[in-house]
């Protein structure tokens, strides 16, 4: 509907409060908005139309090709800024400088600008100024129009936006105090202070907008199942491919459509009150996001699969009592487990404002794209949609993955460098992409490569901190190695697996009695296994990771963890309270008008999901594993799970509890690589999986889709994910050749099953009392490094120059260490490369260009990748029709590629006795 000639439209559909604070001031009646033409003098009345276009200046709006027909999002921020007072604007601000001013996230421009308005309040009334923009605005306009404050805006000057470049006055210049002020509290009162989180939701809701129809769970359901299966199945290649959850979207959305103009609208009444239809209506973007969401929380593979595949694949354990009932109530115990945690988590990592979760924005970048409707623009010449942009990438993509992954696959592993000479050892040990360090300075011209890191997601200051940590771990390997400390020397430099003092792959059956325990006498005999350079620095820097996150989140995060932790003491204490009671930033305010799950419900899950697990270790005796192994996982992960979880919600990077948990284990019950296994898949999963659908509630957060629709879908995924899975496991695992060794042709060679059997090995039938004791003692000591860095970087981080700190994320850096063994920097480089590109340089120059197709583009490459090579194994890898030319075989060719020499020293020629390690009869 579009107005008549000289009336105004109603834009009455942008619902009033009493405060900011009720969500009504939040609410909007889409339909009625979209429904009708909004030019921009239709808004904003009292304000002129130089303050109007200011405002879609601030909120990159400005590359419209037409303000005559303005979106819902800057017709209702305009409408906010124009009723805001003055008083309660500033009163924003400076709540505003006491919460964010030490955040890493916070743009530091903004911050700025915000501190001078504040600075200015009490001697500017803002008149002077307001008189200032306006004339910087309408000068070289006189003689098409005398512009005034008051004046109705002139479309025709306006639509010509390049006609204004170099006239508008920097925004982070105080040119209109009344107007700016008003601005930037509108953007902390209605919608975000994040340029991503702007980019990826609306600052307002509508109800009323179908969510939890038939028709989400039934197409959700199907994809679930579809994306389970791919992605169980080549979870175990290296590098592995995924059916990301922005490719999903990508189904999900046609799958909505064809449902919506194919199947009848019945109304199918189940009782009196309650009845649900068919077909209700046009497919809405909260649908898709619900059906989203039901896939994103089972996107990511049960930590269980390492343990199925280590205890059942035969050159691992290859324990023939593991059978589906044993696999069932341990993936339904860990899964579970971690849902019944998240309820705790809400308070730390849904509503915060801090709590971003970078990872999930692709996806809801995405769900705009296809759902939302786009008004043209034209940013630095672009003019295309996001929708269209998102598909023309998608089939670039898809065609271009072709070549590196099966035409030319040396464009995927470039590891130009060795093909100089390919027998030279140093060279590829130092800049070999496949067994070597990966010293390349261009590693790859392959996305699923070049993405390995998350270069168009996560902040940029993550990667700078994580890239810069694994320069330091290179040298620190490089040393080890170089020394043949702890006979590091007779072992490949970056690798994952454990060697017998021979240098082989260490075959733990030769120190295992019939129940799977530590035969003593066998191991005198075959002796410990022993670990790479890398693999000893990455345990070493894990081991100094855990005191020190701890201790440095908890202090640095103080204020942030006792509200919270406040906050789960009042809902027990009062357990009719909302948990959304007190927060009042502008998304949570709009999620007060949906029912939250009761706590009760995710404590029955982990009552439920705890009692799986005792009856596990009950029925089946080879897990070798006491009850109360099982309460000591669920209790260290209440006390770890806070501070890693918040780590992880702000800055995208975070790990897990599974390294400290099987050290605690190993000591616990010495001997028993059984025991680790089954506590350590608690012990991480309870930690990984909380983190998993806590950031899918965030993903509702964001998208206004209710609490208790997310619980129900969750947990329906959940069991369909868990049974999917262990069916791909065991099909897998029974029907493909050399599975989970270096000789599978397909790539499955199971870099993270590889390094599950050998922790479990030196942690569990080892045990770090032995490892510690004799083996590696020096390694006992990093957790004492870990405590003694806190206060050197809290001090750093206290009373350095801000411009160095507020980016400084020492536990990144520190995890910079776990990126090594199996893979090197050739996963990384081209990762940094791209985050500098788009997370930098265009983020900061080009924001608007940024805020439209970033995330886009970044699903896009996935999706196309993830198509490509589904299509890829079936029709041509699995069924080996391979190319053989140079330039597949290039790559692993000569010592890189695992031919010939791979150690820096000869067992037989340099070893005393004809081995290395500790001397036979003195193994501790």
């Amino acid at each position: 509907m579009t107005t008549k000639e000289g009336s105004r439209p109603d834009i009455s559909s942008i619902k009033s409060g009493a405060s900011r604070f009720e969500p009504e001031d939040h609410e909007v009646d889409l339909a009625a908005m979209i429904s009708q033409t909004i030019a921009i003098g239709d808004v904003g009345i009292s304000l002129s139309s130089e303050q109007k276009y200011y405002i879609l200046r601030r909120l990159n709006y400005d590359s419209l090709v037409s303000y005559e027909d303005l979106s819902t999002e800057a017709t209702f921020m305009i409408e906010k800024v124009e009723n805001l007072k003055v008083p309660e604007a500033l009163e924003i601000l400076k709540e505003t400088l006491r919460d964010y001013s030490d955040d890493f996230n916070f743009p530091t421009n903004d911050l700025d600008l915000i501190q001078k308005l504040v600075q200015l309040a009490p001697s500017h009334d803002g008149n002077d100024i307001k008189f200032k923009l306006n004339k910087d605005l309408s000068e070289d306009y006189k003689d098409q129009k005398q512009m005034s404050s008051k004046e109705e805006i002139n479309v025709e000057i306006l639509a010509d936006s390049d006609s204004f470049e170099g006239h508008v006055p920097n925004y982070y210049d105080v040119t209109d105090w009344n107007l700016q002020v008003r601005l930037e509290a509108a953007l902390q009162a209605y919608h975000s202070p994040y340029p991503e989180v702007r980019a990826i939701s609306d600052p307002f809701d509508d109800p009323s907008i179908p969510c939890e129809t038939l028709r989400a769970y039934v197409i959700g359901l199907i994809w679930v199942a579809i994306g389970v299966f791919i992605n169980m199945f080549f979870s175990q290649r290296q590098p592995p491919i995924s059916l990301s959850t922005p490719v999903v979207q990508l189904f999900l959305y046609p799958s909505g459509k064809l449902w919506e103009y194919a199947i009848p609208d019945f109304k199918i009444k189940i009782t009196k009150n309650y009845s649900f239809r068919l077909n209700p209506g046009p497919w809405t973007y909260k649908e898709q996001m619900f059906a989203t969401i039901m896939f994103s929380v089972s996107a990511v593979n049960a930590y269980i699969s390492y343990n199925v595949y280590t205890q059942r694949v035969a050159v691992f354990y290859d324990n023939k009592w593991t059978t589906m009932g044993y696999q069932s109530l341990l993936v339904l115990s860990t899964n579970f487990l971690g849902f019944g945690f998240a309820g705790i988590l809400r308070r730390f990592a849904v509503y915060p404002v801090k709590a971003i979760w970078p990872a999930i924005l692709p996806t809801l970048a995405l769900n705009r794209a296809l759902l939302q409707p786009e008004r043209k623009e034209n940013i630095n010449g672009w003019k295309i949609s996001r929708y269209n942009f998102f598909f023309l990438v998608t089939g670039a993509s898809f065609l271009y993955f072709w070549l590196p992954d099966y035409l030319f696959q040396a464009l995927s592993t470039f590891n130009w460098m060795t093909w100089i000479a390919p027998d030279n050892f140093n060279l590829a040990m130092i800049t070999g992409s496949v067994t070597g360090l990966g010293v390349n300075p261009i590693p790859s011209f392959d996305w699923n490569v070049l993405s390995f890191n998350a270069p168009l997601i996560v902040p940029f200051y993550t990667q700078v901190n994580q890239f810069i940590g694994m320069v330091i771990a290179f040298f620190v390997i490089l040393g080890v190695w170089m020394s043949n400390n702890k006979w590091s020397g007779y072992i490949p430099v970056n690798s994952n697996s454990i060697f017998n003092n021979l240098g082989g792959r260490y075959s733990v059956g030769k120190v295992l009695n019939e129940n799977g325990l530590l035969d003593e006498a066998k191991y005198a005999k075959y002796g410990p296994p022993y670990y790479s350079a890398a693999n000893l620095v990455v345990y070493g820097a894990f081991f100094a990771l855990y005191p020190f996150s701890v201790f440095y989140e908890s202090i640095t995060r103080w204020s942030a963890i006792k509200d919270a932790s406040i906050g789960v003491f009042k809902t027990f204490r009062y357990i009719h309270r909302s948990g959304l009671e007190g927060v009042n930033d502008p998304h949570s305010r709009m999620m007060t008008r949906y029912k939250e799950v009761p706590e009760w419900c995710f404590l029955i899950i982990l009552v439920i999901s705890t009692v799986f697990a005792i009856v596990c270790v009950k029925v089946y005796p080879g897990t070798e594993t006491p009850v109360w192994a099982i309460f000591f996982a669920i209790g260290i992960n209440f006390v770890f799970l806070i501070p890693l979880t918040a780590l992880v919600s702000s800055t995208g990077w975070g790990f897990g509890m599974n390294v400290l948990v099987e050290l605690i284990v190993g000591y616990a019950i010495p001997g028993n690589s059984q025991a680790l296994m089954f506590i350590k898949a608690l012990g991480y999963n309870i930690d990984g999986q909380a983190q998993n659908y806590i950031s899918d509630q965030k993903m509702a957060h964001y998208a206004k889709v209710p609490a208790r629709a997310i619980f129900r879908g969750q947990l329906l995924s959940v069991i369909l994910n868990s049974f999917i899975g262990i069916g791909v496991m065991n099909w897998q695992i029974n029907s493909m050749p050399d599975i989970c060794t270096p000789e599978n042709s397909l790539k499955f060679t199971c870099p993270g099953a590889t390094t599950y059997f050998s922790a479990s090995v030196l942690w569990g039938t080892i045990g770090p009392k032995r490892v510690f004791g004799g083996l590696y003692p020096v390694m006992q000591y990093c957790f004492l490094i870990g405590f003694l860095m806190v206060p050197v970087a809290l001090a750093f981080k206290w009373y350095a120059p801000k411009k160095y700190t507020k980016h400084f994320q020492p536990s990144i850096f520190i995890g910079g260490f776990l990126n090594w063994a199996p893979y090197n920097f050739s996963y990384f480089i081209g990762s940094m490369y791209l985050s500098i590109a788009f997370m930098y340089y265009i983020k900061k120059h080009y924001l608007t260009w940024w805020e439209k197709y970033n995330f886009v583009l970044s699903g896009a490459l996935t999706a196309g990748v993830a198509f490509s090579s589904i299509i890829i194994f079936f029709a041509v890898q699995y069924h080996d029709k391979s190319i053989s030319w140079w330039g597949n075989n290039v790559p692993y060719m000569g010592i890189d590629g695992g031919n010939g020499q791979q150690a820096r020293l000869n067992v037989t020629e340099s070893a005393p006795d004809g081995y290395f390690g500790l001397r036979i009869g003195h193994f501790p």
